[in-house]
């Protein structure tokens, strides 16, 4: 496993090589993260939420929530 790292920001972020030497991500990771992001705003602007920040919250948890199981899965899988 490895931690996230956030972006420092369009400015900080290197070009060249494959990985950013600001944040340490592959260009390939911060390129996909940018698309669900980008893709999740949009959803959010078609629909016309009134509150973003509820529909960002609840995006949140369920990402970690998924994350969790899909781990505990590989886990109990793993174990004999």
């Amino acid at each position: 496993m490895t931690a996230f790292r956030p972006c420092l920001g369009k400015t900080a972020c290197t070009e060249g090589g494959v990985h950013c030497r600001a944040c340490g991500r592959s260009f390939e990771e911060i390129a996909r993260t940018r698309n669900l992001v980008n893709g999740l705003a949009q959803l959010a602007l078609e629909i016309n939420y009134d509150n973003p920040q509820a529909f960002a919250d609840y995006v949140a948890r369920r990402l970690v929530k998924k994350v969790q199981r899909a781990r505990e899965e590989v886990g109990a899988a793993a174990r004999p």
